[in-house]
Parts: structure tokens; C-alpha cells; sequence
């Protein structure tokens, strides 16, 4: 059995771990309300800009661009987006275990497919399995803004149009709620199922739809990834404050099962003291 100052001092160490994960906890909540926002205000944009594009697209005939039409499969790209840091719960292990089982399904070699990944995370774990990484980005910022991804971005769209890649989709963690996220998988490219919006609104094309759409649909999947990083920076905020809030649980229990374990031990070094002096006055009589 542990002395009683081993079981005060791991009463003490427990006692400042709950501390670090309450802040950690409260300092995530913070944040997860700036990132919950900011995806929810980049809704609007999201919808609309779908609305014009699918407009100009579907509604001007014989319009035809290389980002809206398939073609042979030879190679496909993979966006994933994980974070820089741990201790968020399974956020970053559920996605990238969905990545490395859908690669292995689908393809039979490297020459298949390519990785774009965003975070540390992902990053590492892909490394060190020695898959085909082809570009990555680390250190994004816990609110970021289109400025930090857009050189990322504007390669990974290029890699589609100059043929490198034949598909992309993206791979992140679509915020549910505060205590939910669901996994997802997105087709990004080609925009073969880019839906007419129900709102019937008239456009007049200045200068051509043709010209138009070489400028806007790049545009438009950069905005896609970005978009989806916004949703699944909020979900790792959400299963960070959600992790420390069980740790913080967790060590609070812990404490009150040392306690009462403590409290026993002393009661019995009391009684075992009280037993000794009471046996040696016996033996003085």
C-alpha cells in the first residue's frame, strides 16, 4: 500500500493537472465561439457565389470549362485538414482514419493519389507511414483568415487544371455541434454536381460566361477548402473544450477516490499508533 505522502503528493500533482485542463477547457470554449461564428458568417458568401456559378454554368448553353467536366481517372488528391495540436479528442484520429482506409480501398500504388494536408497532425501521421504527401501547411492560425491558405489553395486548384490531379476531395470534421462533429467526405473537383438554386434570379454576363467562369470557378473551390477549414477549426475547438471538460471530470474523481483513500490510511496509522502506546503502557503495569 502507498505511504500517505505518496498519496498526498498524487493528490497535489492530480489537483494542479485538473487546474491546466479547466483553463485549457475555458480557453477553447473562447475560441470555439470566434470559430462557430466565422463559419456560420461565411455561410452567405458560400451560398451565393454557388448560386451564380451554377447560374452561369447550367443556364448559359455550350459553356464548357475543365473544372466542370470529368474526365479519366489516373490520380486522385486528397485534402485533409487535421490540427497543429493534440488533446482534441478523437478529432483528428477519426479523420484520418477514414483517409488511410478509403486510400487503401481505392488505390493499389502511390502513383494513384496525392495528399494536400492541412496541420502537424496529419501531417506526421501520413510521414511516418510513408505516404505520397505532395504538399502541406502547418501553423495556421486558431482563426484564420483566406490569406493564410490562399497560396495552398491556389496550388492544389492548379493541380487539378494542369492535370496532375483528375478528382480532389476533402476530408474534415463538419461541426455539428458543441459536442458533435461528423466526419466528411467531399468531392471538390471536378463541379459535376453543382446544383441550379431554387431561387430563380437573372443574370446579365459581362463579359462573356465563358470569361467570367475562368476567373470565378478557381475562385470558388478555393473558397470550398477554405470553407471547410473555417467548419472544421470550429470542430476542433469544440472536441478540444469537450476532451479537457472529461479530463477535468475524470480528475476530479480521481481526487475524491485518493482522498478517501488517504483518509483511510491516516485512520489507520492512528489506530495503529493508539494500539502501540496503549499496548506499551500495558506493559509498564
Amino acid at each position: 500500500m502507498a505511504s500517505l505522502r505518496d498519496i498526498k503528493s498524487r493528490i497535489t500533482s492530480t489537483k494542479k493537472t485538473s487546474q491546466i485542463t479547466k483553463a485549457m477547457e475555458m480557453v477553447s470554449a473562447s475560441k470555439l465561439n470566434r470559430a462557430e461564428a466565422n463559419a456560420k458568417a461565411f455561410v452567405p458568401y458560400m451560398e451565393k457565389i454557388q448560386e451564380v456559378v451554377a447560374n452561369i454554368a447550367v443556364g448559359a448553353s455550350g459553356v464548357k470549362h475543365p473544372m466542370l467536366m470529368s474526365r479519366p481517372v489516373k490520380k486522385t488528391g486528397y485534402i485533409v485538414i487535421t490540427s497543429d495540436r493534440g488533446l482534441a479528442g478523437a478529432y483528428n484520429s477519426s479523420v484520418l482514419r477514414q483517409v488511410f482506409q478509403t486510400i487503401k480501398q481505392r488505390h493499389k500504388s502511390e502513383s494513384e493519389y496525392g495528399i494536400i494536408v492541412m496541420g502537424r497532425v496529419g501531417r506526421d501521421f501520413f510521414k511516418a507511414r510513408g505516404m505520397n504527401i505532395m504538399l502541406d501547411i502547418t501553423g495556421i492560425s486558431d482563426q484564420p483568415s483566406f490569406s493564410d491558405i490562399s497560396e495552398m489553395t491556389k496550388q492544389t486548384v492548379g493541380m487539378f487544371v494542369d492535370g496532375t490531379f483528375d478528382e480532389l476531395y476533402l476530408h474534415y470534421n463538419h461541426f455539428v455541434s458543441k459536442i458533435s462533429s461528423e466526419v466528411t467526405e467531399k468531392k471538390l473537383l471536378p463541379l459535376t454536381d453543382i446544383a441550379v438554386s431554387s431561387k430563380v434570379t437573372s443574370y446579365e454576363f459581362e463579359p462573356s460566361p465563358e470569361e467570367i467562369l475562368e476567373v470565378l470557378l478557381p475562385q470558388y473551390a478555393e473558397s470550398l477548402i477554405y470553407g471547410a477549414l473555417l467548419d472544421g477549426k470550429a470542430s476542433e475547438h469544440a472536441s478540444r473544450m469537450t476532451a479537457m471538460k472529461s479530463a477535468t471530470d475524470n480528475a476530479a474523481d480521481l481526487i475524491s477516490n485518493l482522498s478517501l483513500v488517504y483518509n483511510r490510511a491516516r485512520q489507520a496509522a492512528i489506530t495503529q499508533e493508539i494500539t502501540e502506546i496503549v499496548g506499551g503502557a500495558a506493559a509498564l503495569e
